[in-house]
This record gives structure tokens, sequence and C-alpha cells, in this order.
């Protein structure tokens, strides 16, 4: 059996899910980049491309996938780990 599927929600391109970076909107309402894939909360998936991270922010794709209003900070937070991620 292969290694779970995903679909990144700014390109909506599908990638094995280690391929890809989950954002978690936390119990507590925090949005974070899950490194590891464990952390509890609603979460979505997103490629290790700023350029998506870009289109999940114009289409507020991102948003809805976490049922949650992000802010100017966690888009600079998340651009972070992407970044992160890329390198």
């Amino acid at each position: 059996m292969g290694e779970p599927v995903r679909m990144c929600v700014g390109c909506r391109e599908r990638a094995e899910k280690k391929e890809l970076i989950r954002i978690v909107r936390t119990p507590a309402g925090e949005i974070v980049a899950d490194a590891q894939g464990k952390t509890p909360g609603r979460g979505a998936y997103i490629c290790r491309k700023t350029a998506c991270l870009a289109k999940a922010k114009k289409s507020r794709a991102l948003e809805r996938a976490l049922q949650a209003s992000l802010t100017e900070a966690d888009y600079e937070k998340l651009a972070a780990a992407v970044d992160a991620a890329h390198g």
C-alpha cells in the first residue's frame, strides 16, 4: 500500500502526504504549520511552494478549509514555514 495522497488547497494538485505541509487550526484557534502531521485540530495541506500559499491566500481556500479567518501575521508565519520546508 502506498503513501496517502492529499490535495493542495492552493494549486489543487494531488501529492503524497509527506510532500505537502499540513496547516492546522488547533482547538485553541491558533494557526500553525504542522511538520510532524500529528497536531490535533482541523487541517489542510499545501505544497512547499510560495506560489501555492499566495494562490490559497488570494482565493481564501485555506480559510475555508480551516473554517477560520487568517490574519496577515498568520500568513507571514505560514510563508516562513513554506520557505523553511522548501529550502
